[in-house]
């Protein structure tokens, strides 16, 4: 797989990170450091730890372990020390490759960084044939192992490719999310060097940053990353006629967010809907069947007692797993979603376990929120359920608690109501940007949160 993504003339420009760098230069940069982790003991079968920002150390590390034939673990480079040790104990590499030195600053869209490789007596080779393990992102609990064999890839890239809306060749795509996850993995830099796309890293992961990249060039441009990303750049700035669309996956997105992104530069807020366990599943890339999204090429979805369930061959687990999780040849997503029978667009409608019974009604948590996060008042939210429903949320500038719970009472039955609302300085986030729905994390933000207007 990696002698494709390689392939191409050596002054064909694939990544813009800070200044252009052909595939002639980035195959010696592989070159290089495939001499580095063969120096550390890696060998074809063998399993490697990336522990690296995003960086052109990153890329090229990435795909000489996967030109020697070994199994690549991928860490986020923002855990703390004691989750990274954790993650290790778990995965057993026996090369830990880490930034020997790096270059960033807040908002940074890439580091600039040394790789060191240091092999590990306790890593044990790899026991199956998958070439890739990712951790969940863990917004709604414990990160799952989640494995991945070079077929796995090879299928969603060609899922990628089928799909007309995507750039292609001659295109750029300015990547916000991080390549440590599957969608700016895959669908960013992967798809990017198989499909001749540029690659493009903003300066700064700022309205200001973003925009800046967009404007970089006169190729035609996509921007992909998280809602939290389009909501920023909704604010201020100036027209990009270089963009022909952004593309949004990882969490809902907020109703009003469409309109408004296609109001502020007139091209679609397109959206995925993916895991990483099986990459993109389904997309919405022109916003036309929005707030609902299509079956990505190849991918056969069914919804059954209001779950989705994806069609897929094996198992993606590896390790301690919900064995229910995956049965008969089908994924269980834990999300709640609709098909239309007549045409095969799905809906998603939150976690499955947003649904819960208040004094024997039913109430949907994801419809709480969205409304709650459509209100002008609020800036952000989200809504959980202990004994009692409960929201945490950031203010707009000039808004009160009150003003939230008036408009509230307009909108939803008593019943479906918050019955706390903490009101937060900021949404704790997780590593790939997604709001976290972890109640301890909820609860120490609202605690370090100053009183609010009432």
């Amino acid at each position: 797989m990696q002698h494709e993504l390689l392939a191409g003339q050596p002054d064909d420009r694939c990544i813009w990170m800070g200044g252009p760098v052909p595939r002639g230069e980035l195959a010696d940069l592989v070159d290089a450091h495939q001499r580095l982790l063969e120096s550390s003991g890696l060998r074809p079968g063998g399993t490697a730890a990336l522990n690296l920002p995003p960086s052109l150390a990153y890329i090229a590390t990435l795909l000489a372990a996967w030109r020697i034939g070994a199994q690549v673990s991928l860490l986020d480079h923002r855990l703390v020390p004691h989750e990274v040790d954790k993650a290790l104990e778990r995965l057993a590499p026996q090369v830990v490759v880490t930034a020997e030195s790096a270059t960033s600053s807040p908002m940074a869209g890439y580091a600039r960084a040394a790789a060191h490789a240091a092999a590990r007596s306790e890593g044990r080779p790899a026991a199956t044939p998958h070439v890739l393990i990712q951790l969940s992102s863990g917004s709604t609990g414990p990160s799952k192992v989640i494995a991945r064999t070079a077929a796995d890839l090879i299928d969603e890239l060609g899922r990628y490719a089928k799909l007309s809306e995507y750039p292609g060749s001659g295109e750029r795509i300015v990547l916000l999310a991080s390549i440590v996850h599957v969608l700016g993995l895959v669908g960013g830099l992967l798809h990017c060097l198989h499909a001749g796309t540029e690659l493009v890293y903003p300066e700064r992961l700022t309205a200001d940053g973003i925009r800046a990249a967009v404007t970089a060039s006169t190729e035609p441009t996509m921007v992909l990353g998280v809602p939290f990303h389009a909501e920023l750049l909704i604010t201020g700035g100036h027209p990009l006629p270089q963009l022909t669309r952004m593309v949004v996956a990882g969490e809902l997105t907020r109703p009003w967010l469409p309109g408004a992104f296609r109001d502020r530069y007139g091209v679609p807020l397109g959206s995925m809907y993916g895991m990483t366990e099986l990459g993109v599943i389904a997309t919405d890339l022109s916003g036309q069947h929005a707030p609902a999204v299509a079956p990505a090429p190849g991918m056969s979805l069914r919804v059954a007692d209001g779950e989705l369930l994806v069609k897929m061959a094996a198992s993606p687990y590896v390790g301690i797993v919900d064995e229910t999780r995956w049965v008969d040849g089908w994924l269980r997503t834990k999300d709640a979603a609709t098909m239309d029978p007549a045409t095969g667009l799905v809906r998603i409608l939150g976690r499955l376990d947003s649904q819960i019974s208040i004094g024997g009604l039913k109430v949907d948590l994801t419809e709480v929120e969205q409304t709650l996060c459509a209100l002008p008042e609020v800036e952000s939210g989200v809504v959980a359920y202990d004994t009692e429903i409960e929201a945490y949320l950031v203010l707009q500038p000039g808004s009160t608690v009150s003003d939230v719970k008036s408009a509230l009472a307009e909108q939803l039955a008593p019943y479906k109501r918050p019955r706390q609302i903490h009101v937060l300085e900021s949404m704790p986030r997780t590593t790939t940007g997604k709001i976290t729905r972890s109640r301890a994390a909820l609860r120490a933000a609202a605690s370090a949160s100053p009183a609010a207007p009432s």
